[in-house]
């Protein structure tokens, strides 16, 4: 055993001991400050069933927005959700009117644009929607444009987004399941407005799967932490 390892084995214990939990190495894992630091600010940090959380990961959390959940409450995410921010272009703008009406007697609807059918850009108005979606001000964004493409691209640029494009039903489910997105991108000029309620109403009602796709999930997250900023 190496110096460092014989050092993070005997911290382990004192927080055991501090805890009065017991020794057994193997059988709680131990929840650090590094492991909140690598969540984005706002994020949610899944944990492992029986691990412990040190105190000063638990004052980071508190200081970053992190949230602690259980896998089991990530699989049953579909079911929080209070709050939606919603956008569009000037080609999204007659669709997002129309979500928005099909929503806001169940949901909390924030509007994040544009307001008119007069030309706008795209970046601008899908940015707003991953950026409420990252702060955690809404559980989940849809973004409107002409083909869904574009937007989807600007909201996976955000940190904590995880935006899917979708065209069907099956891709909204799929999304969810597998991929535990966030924000929905849509193109009002590929798909008409039944089919638009159709695919919304699957992907909010659809829950993560977990299991399997949560490792899969927490991967492309790892992707982000390690490549932000280079």
């Amino acid at each position: 055993m190496s110096d460092e390892d014989a050092i993070r084995r005997a911290v382990e214990d004192a927080v055991r001991r501090h805890l009065n939990q017991p020794t057994t190495h193997a059988e709680k894992p131990i929840i650090d400050e590094r492991a909140v630091n690598a969540v984005p600010e706002g994020g949610t940090l899944a944990i492992p069933e029986a691990a412990i959380i040190t105190p000063l990961a638990k004052s980071i959390a508190i200081e970053r927005r992190v949230r602690f959940v259980s896998q089991g409450e990530l699989q049953t995410e579909s079911d929080e959700i209070t709050t939606i921010a919603i956008g569009a272009d000037h080609g999204g703008y007659a669709m997002k009117e129309m979500l928005k009406g099909h929503l806001q007697s169940r949901f909390t609807m924030l509007d994040c644009g544009t307001n008119s059918p007069e030309s706008v850009d795209y970046p601008d108005f899908a940015l707003k929607v991953a950026q409420l979606v990252s702060n955690g001000r809404a559980e989940r964004g849809i973004m409107i444009d002409g083909a869904g493409i574009g937007s989807c691209m600007v909201a996976n640029k955000v940190a904590g987004v995880r935006a899917a494009m979708c065209y069907n039903q099956a891709t909204a489910v799929n999304s969810r399941e597998h991929n535990n997105a966030n924000v929905l991108t849509l193109g009002a000029g590929m798909i008409g407005n039944n089919l638009a309620k159709q695919i919304v109403d699957t992907w909010l009602a659809t829950a993560f799967g977990g299991g399997r796709h949560a490792r899969r999930v927490d991967k492309i997250m790892d992707v982000e932490r390690r490549y932000r900023g280079s």
